[in-house]
């Protein structure tokens, strides 16, 4: 059994390899940031939950959310994604998500998130290896855990390296989530809020479901984003669920 699973997992590794080479170019195994590897994060607040919920949008038929939440040791953030209503944009697929460093503005412009979320300066290209995700952006959610396929589209993963804690590099709680088509254009995106605090906060959400950002317009990112069909998250909760 184990062995069937670890050449399951590196036929799909080398799948992610190959598909990101022939869109972005190579991937170059060993590439990491200027300031180094993203270090696993190991003292997240247990009880802290953060959701972005895609706008009712007129320029594209993306809905859904992701939820982001601290685990029971405090190591990484787990995601629960569930996004849909977009079958008729098939052909513009398939579709990319990050985390950007900068909130939606006001005016719902997705442009005005700047850049994916990277705080060792790693940089868009060469791809993300996602064998390797210690070595990725922080925020390239699609490098280091797949790209969004058909819809509706669901994933849960744990992600070692982002940060619930206000202040830290890593922090994703006041940035923003970001829908790429595959050629980059951002089509949509939406503010991470505080859904959940720490047990005995007096800042925990009541309200459940967060309201929608404002309504966002579909514009050309201005660089590469990182594409792969399954990154190393996805491995990882798959070999966690055959294991336990």
């Amino acid at each position: 059994m184990y062995l069937n699973t670890l050449t399951l997992i590196t036929a799909t590794l080398a799948l992610a390899d190959a598909q990101a080479a022939t869109i972005f170019g190579p991937i170059i195994p060993g590439t990491t940031g200027k300031l180094g590897d993203a270090p696993i994060i190991t003292n997240n607040t247990i009880g802290v939950t953060y959701q972005a919920v895609l706008p009712q949008s007129t320029t594209t038929g993306f809905r859904g959310y992701i939820i982001g939440s601290s685990v029971t040791n405090g190591t990484g953030v787990v995601f629960s994604t569930n996004l849909y209503g977009f079958s008729d944009e098939a052909a513009l697929g398939p579709f990319l998500y990050h985390i950007h460093e900068s909130p939606v503005p006001s005016d719902g412009n997705c442009t005005g998130t700047g850049a994916h979320l990277d705080p060792y300066v790693r940089g868009e290209i060469p791809p993300c290896d996602p064998s390797t995700p210690q070595m990725c952006q922080v925020g390239d959610l699609v490098g280091k855990h797949g790209n969004i396929t058909t819809s509706p589209f669901q994933a849960n993963y744990l992600d070692l390296y982002i940060s619930d804690q206000a202040g830290a590099t890593a922090f994703f709680g006041n940035r923003s989530l970001v829908i790429h088509s595959s050629n980059t254009t951002r089509l949509t995106c939406a503010n991470f809020t505080l859904l959940a605090a720490a047990v005995g906060s007096s800042s925990s959400s009541s309200s459940g479901m967060p309201p929608a950002s404002t309504p966002t317009k579909a514009i050309p990112d201005s660089g590469a984003a990182d594409a792969k069909s399954i990154g190393g998250g996805l491995v990882l909760a798959g070999i966690l669920a055959l294991l336990f």
